[in-house]
Formats: C-alpha cells, structure tokens, sequence
C-alpha cells in the first residue's frame, strides 16, 4: 500500500463541509490510488472534508487497508458491514453517517474521476442541490454492456414516474437537505438515483466521460445488473403489473374472435380444427399466465420484505 503522508495525520479534525462517500467491496489493488487522488482534489479545494469508506463485506485485504488509512489520516472514517448487503444499501450506510454539508458518492475502482468532484461542486456553490455526473462516453466496456445500459435507461425512462436522467449512475453531490430527506426513504430494495430524482430539488448535470477500471473485476455480473434492473422497475413502475390487464383483454378479445371463425368454419366448410393448433394455444396461454405470476411474486416478495422490517444493513465497526 502506499505510505500515507505524516502531514495529514497532524491536522486537525474540523467539521467537514464535504463528505466523499465510496463504497467498497474487494478494492485492494486502487484502493490507495483511490485514496491518494481524493486527498490530492480535496487539498486543492482547501476546505474541510471527510472521505467516508464502507467495506460492503470485502473478502480481501480492502478492510486493513482502510484501517491503515483511517490510522494514518483522521478524515478517513470507515464503516465495516457484518457481511456484504449491496451497492445501494453501502451508499445509505454512507448517507446515513455523512456529516458534511454536500455529499459526493462515488465509486472506488476510479471509473469515476474524482477530478470531476471540482465542477459537481462549483455547481452546488452556484445553487444547485443535486448536482448528477451524465456520461458522455464509457471506456473499456463492452459492446453488450454498452447496449444493455442504453436500453435499461431508455425503458424506465418510458414506464417509470419520475425523470431518471439518462446515462447516470450513482456519482452526485447531493445536499444536505437532500441527504437528510433521502435517509428517512428506508425501503429495502433501493435503487439510489431512482430516489434522488423523486425527491425533487434543484437538479443540473455535469458531463464526463466514464474511465476505464484501474484494476480488478466488475462488481456488477450480469444476474446483478437484472436484479438492479428488476429494483428499478419495481420500484418505481406499476406498468409490469398493468400490462397483465392489457393482455387479459387482448387475449380475451382475440378468443372472442376465434370462436366466431370456428362456428363459421364448422358450420358452412365443415373444417374442425386439429389437436396441435389447440395444444399450441393453451401452451401459449399457459406462458402467459405464468409470466404474470412471477411479475406478481416479484412485486409480493417486495411487500413481504418491507413488511418484515429488518434493517438495511448491520455495522461490525466504525473507525470515526
């Protein structure tokens, strides 16, 4: 790891007007250059800060590099989770332990350049409360995940209730109205910059263009950017559940239909239709209606995690 220098451990702990919240799950390898290039932007800004790691349950050597951090400089302070509970739920965590008076989130693996940090916040000087960083390109990625990720923001921005800006994920400045109307939002299955739309406030944009990843994996497979996708729907959409009506009636009217062209055929052709064509239909039907059942499960298990009330998350420590 790298040394951290003597100088920052001497200065003293001030309230910070700015909280950098990152979470992190097996980070080892950019977690000191993450580490190095935040200190380096903060410094520059000249006012107090606190950078505010959240181990989501890492099984590497991410957790003691982060108590060397916090032994070494006081303004880091780190949230150790029980075991892993999530990007999202790690991004409340953080919300929810943020002293400063603007919270940047941002990710650790430094696709997301912390020299965009200046301008989020010479945004929120100039007024505005949520201040959101909008791709303007996504290096090394792939053309899969490139095309999923166009398609995801266009769907829900179609089904959903709320403007999601396109090509966005969670790097933002939010203010502390904002972070303190966004920690009373407790439901279990989050989708962050969902929230941070619906909440309203004065939101404006900042370009970037998204980097490549310093080292390590994705921590987003592709099953987990389905269950991401399935929380943002969800969440945010009864249209999965409405379009179950719309097919009831379509179907409703197309058998409607084919029962008055089979007593047409059987009674001035003589035609009877064969078993396969029969078979197919209720093959058809019964896919439908099993589509729907799980649409249904999905938007029942969510009921049923909200009614249980557990918490979001369980914290082992914190090095304040």
């Amino acid at each position: 790891m790298q040394s951290v220098s003597v100088e920052a451990a001497e200065q003293p702990v001030l309230r910070p007007v700015y909280s950098i919240v990152a979470p992190v799950f097996n980070e080892e390898e950019t977690l000191p250059h993450f580490y190095k290039r935040i200190i380096t932007i903060m410094e520059q800004i000249t006012e107090p800060f606190e950078l505010l790691l959240i181990n989501d349950g890492s099984r590497d050597a991410s957790l003691q590099i982060m108590q060397n951090l916090h032994e070494h400089d006081p303004r880091v302070r780190v949230i150790d989770f029980s075991r892993n509970f999530g990007h999202q739920v790690a991004i409340s965590a953080g919300l929810d332990y943020a002293q400063g008076d603007a919270v940047i989130i941002l990710d650790a693996d430094l696709q997301d350049p912390p020299e965009v940090i200046p301008e989020l916040i010479a945004r929120w000087k100039d007024g505005a409360e949520v201040v959101y960083a909008q791709r303007s390109k996504r290096l090394g990625e792939t053309g899969f995940k490139l095309l999923t990720a166009k398609l995801f923001y266009r769907l829900v921005e179609r089904i959903t209730s709320i403007d999601i800006p396109r090509d966005t994920g969670d790097f933002r400045l939010l203010d502390r109205q904002v972070v303190e109307t966004l920690v009373k939002m407790r439901e279990q299955h989050r989708f962050m910059r969902g929230l941070s739309a619906w909440v309203g406030f004065r939101q404006e944009a900042v370009s970037y263009e998204r980097q490549e990843r310093l080292a390590g994996t994705t921590k987003y497979p592709l099953y987990k950017m389905i269950r991401f996708s399935l929380d943002a729907i969800t969440g945010f959409s009864h249209v999965p559940l409405q379009l179950a009506t719309t097919f009831g009636f379509l179907l409703a009217g197309a058998s409607l239909i084919g029962i008055v062209i089979a007593v047409f055929l059987r009674l001035f052709t003589g035609a009877i239709v064969g078993q396969a064509s029969t078979l197919i239909l209720v093959l058809f039907l019964g896919g439908i209606q099993l589509i729907f059942l799980g649409i249904l499960g999905e938007y029942l298990g969510r009921i049923y995690d909200e009614v249980r009330a557990r918490p979001l998350y369980i914290v082992r420590k914190v090095l304040e």
